[in-house]
């Protein structure tokens, strides 16, 4: 029963990709102050959202992982990925309404960057829920038909993890980076799940 084996671990690549577009949310920019009262308090407020719900996806994407190192039945690597998906496209919805909730930014062009940032965050929940729908209706019972299934959805999450980022990344440049960088919530958030305690 080696089918879904390798395909699995494609799709555990594809969505390590994923991950990356939380963290660049985290904003890990330079630490020198952004000396705006009004934008540190937006990053702060934005910061403290995303760290929870970077924690969730980076969580969906061990279960994930761990699935594609045991030798696990197609059921239960749909249950995982389904469950997975579904975390993914909360926390993604979670951050988009925090950033919404959190006003534009104090920056030029800081409505335009939010109402995108808040689209594009919106956009990619819908993709994730989209997945968690596709991964249920797969066939479990046949190997090759699953695996195959599997294969589209992998290749679907790859693009998904590359497209993700343009809005986010203009989100951040520039002070706006800056303020978010020297938040604690941020800055743990893309340091190591251990370091942070509840």
């Amino acid at each position: 029963m080696e089918g879904t084996k390798p395909v699995n671990k494609k799709l555990a690549a594809a969505l390590s990709g994923g991950a990356v577009l939380v963290l660049a949310l985290s904003g890990c920019g330079s630490s020198e102050d952004s000396g705006n009262d009004k934008l540190n308090s937006w990053a702060k407020q934005v910061c403290d959202a995303v760290k929870p719900q970077a924690q969730k996806i980076e969580e969906a994407n061990a279960a994930i992982q761990k699935q594609t190192s045991d030798n696990s039945t197609p059921e239960a690597v749909q249950k995982t990925d389904a469950q997975a998906f579904q975390d993914m496209s909360d926390a993604y919805k979670a951050i988009g309404t925090a950033v919404f909730n959190a006003g534009p930014p104090d920056v030029e062009d800081g409505k335009t960057k939010q109402t995108n940032a808040v689209k594009e965050l919106n956009g990619i929940s819908a993709q994730y829920a989209a997945l968690k729908t596709q991964v249920a209706k797969l066939d479990t019972k046949d190997q090759a038909k699953f695996a195959e299934g599997l294969k589209g959805i992998a290749t679907q999450l790859g693009q998904l993890s590359q497209s993700g980022n343009d809005a986010l990344k203009k989100l951040e440049e520039g002070d706006v980076g800056t303020a978010m960088a020297q938040q604690e919530s941020c800055k743990s958030a893309s340091g190591s799940p251990g370091a942070a305690n509840g």
